[in-house]
């Protein structure tokens, strides 16, 4: 029996989870894309890695950074509300995906709105999810690691 006062395994999620979703909001929803010095780099990148064998485009890059921009969604969200709700998570993070790309349609004309971006960051939040699931698997049962110990009473014993 969790003890009155004890914190909640997974409360140091929420601070977590809300300093991503403002992140996210920055990577998605400022005005301009990011700085040109950003984009040369990943373009320079790209080309290195081809230069070196790695079958890799910037296009491919993108739909890479899109997946994994949304797999902290999965991991993150999962803890709160619980792996037994994935497919709220998913919803949730779906409906979160589209949200921006409609903002971005609607409200920001120097911004890309996509479905393919929707569908990628979808499959990022399933990622997270799926992520989440092998941890729990591994670990066995019960509660994830918390911020610190939980104490527990004992039934029937004096003090």
């Amino acid at each position: 029996m969790r003890v009155s006062g004890a914190p909640h395994p997974h409360r140091a999620v929420r601070p977590l989870l809300a300093l991503y979703l403002v992140g996210l909001a920055a990577i998605t929803l400022l005005p301009q894309p990011a700085p040109a010095g950003t984009m040369s780099w990943i373009r320079r990148s790209a080309l290195w890695l081809a230069d070196h064998g790695v079958p890799v485009t910037f296009l491919g890059l993108e739909a890479v950074g899109n997946v994994l921009l949304f797999v902290p969604f999965g991991v993150l969200v999962g803890l709160v509300l619980g792996l037994r709700r994935w497919a709220w998570v998913l919803l949730l993070g779906s409906a979160t995906s589209a949200a921006i790309e409609l903002s971005q349609l609607l409200f920001l004309p120097s911004r890309f709105a996509t479905v393919q971006d929707w569908v990628l960051n979808t499959s990022g939040i399933a990622v997270g999810l799926g992520v989440l699931a092998l941890v729990r698997a591994r670990r066995g049962p019960g509660p994830m690691p918390g911020p610190g110990p939980v104490e527990t009473v004992s039934r029937g014993a004096s003090g």
